[in-house]
């Protein structure tokens, strides 16, 4: 099996999950920003992992622009977001209708993971951005079950990583 884990991480909680991703299937690991697409050709299996935001994940484009030459590939993409799990059914959807506009191709699965937002470490304009959605969203009349989590998560304060959730991905990985 030769496997590749490549991710973009702006936080640290992707490249948490990249690494022992990496760790457990003894695989070549890169960030995002030193590779591009024809780097990926040498590589039977190839992971992918991206923070998660407005249920986009971040640089996805390496792969789902490339889908055409990596068809041959098979391919996992994880991202990692404070969603909690038992609420994912209805945001998985959402992430892969957002991040594969064809649809999931047959080699491509996808994976989320819980990450970290620690509001003190985070940007001014995702601040900003976490305090407007939490005003607008509070502000609504009637919000729904969604918009009620919304204004949960944006007062979410930790690092909710754990390395048990890459188990699913690491055997995907390795079936043949």
């Amino acid at each position: 099996m030769n496997s590749v884990v490549i991710y973009k991480s702006r936080y640290g909680s992707t490249q948490k999950y990249a690494q022992w991703i990496a760790e457990e299937l003894c695989c070549d690991i890169f960030d995002a920003k030193n590779v591009s697409a024809s780097n990926l050709a040498k590589y039977d299996t190839i992971i992918y992992g991206g923070g998660l935001y407005g249920e986009v994940i971040c640089g996805a484009g390496l792969i789902t622009k490339n889908i055409e030459m990596l068809k041959d590939k098979k391919i996992a993409v994880f991202s990692t977001g404070i969603t909690p799990l038992n609420c994912r059914e209805y945001y998985d959807r959402m992430v892969i209708e957002k991040n594969f506009k064809n649809g999931l191709p047959e080699n491509v699965k996808v994976f989320n993971f819980l990450g970290k937002m620690v509001l003190n470490e985070l940007s001014f304009p995702h601040k900003t951005a976490i305090k407007a959605l939490k005003k607008f969203m509070s502000s609504k009349e009637n919000p729904s079950d969604m918009e009620k989590l919304l204004i949960e998560l944006c007062d979410a304060d930790g690092d909710f990583t754990d390395k048990n959730a890459i188990w699913d991905l690491v055997e995907y990985a390795k079936a043949t």
